[in-house]
């Protein structure tokens, strides 16, 4: 296994995370985000998109964290626990999912415009992320984990940027479910932190 990662990248961190959770060994292959090696004709061979991660095992390569999420949990999770196979839980899950890497990426924006200082509009990508964590905050506010009532992969699809929201400027102090929330992911088996993400 293979993994195309930058360790400040909550996408690419949520792959780890999930790895480290299913006891899985991993080559790290570090990418130069900051000087756009994402970009470079080597790198869009691999990823057209320019985007990362890249996962790749054996002649598999995928690309978006979220399919790489869901191919982890149904080949290596014995379990089952990460993604069921049943049709209504792969329904919700996979609407977290979708979450993850759409609403959520709004705090992952501005977190870029604070650290690496990219031209996009603070304002509206904070606005965007106080949109989706009142939502989310709501949601758990009767529940410990976004769906079937325990860890899933719709979990760490949205725990990296919602958990690094200061680095965007985003307080999550209005939000005490999600927090809690964090707590527990936090404390899960198999949890590692990152910059910006410390250990509990």
């Amino acid at each position: 296994m293979r993994l195309y990662d930058f360790e400040l990248s909550g996408s690419c961190y949520k792959i780890r995370l999930l790895l480290n959770m299913l006891d899985l060994k991993c080559e790290l292959k570090n990418v130069d985000f900051v000087n756009k090696e994402h970009k470079s004709d080597a790198y869009l061979a691999l990823n057209p998109f320019g985007e990362i991660p890249i996962f790749e095992d054996g002649d598999l390569r995928l690309r978006d964290a979220q399919a790489i999420l869901v191919y982890l949990a149904k080949k290596y999770d014995t379990s089952g626990q990460w993604f069921p196979d049943d049709a209504a839980s792969m329904g919700r899950i996979a609407q977290w999912l979708s979450t993850g890497g759409g609403e959520i990426m709004n705090a992952a924006g501005a977190r870029l415009v604070k650290i690496l200082n990219y031209p996009l509009d603070l304002e509206k990508l904070q606005a965007g992320a106080h949109r989706v964590f009142k939502i989310m905050n709501a949601h758990l506010a009767d529940r410990q984990w976004l769906e079937l009532g325990h860890p899933t992969i719709a979990d760490i699809a949205c725990f990296p940027y919602t958990a690094m929201a200061g680095e965007g400027g985003i307080d999550l102090t209005p939000y005490p479910h999600i927090l809690a929330w964090i707590g527990r992911v936090k404390r899960l088996p198999g949890f590692i932190p990152m910059p910006g993400v410390p250990a509990p």
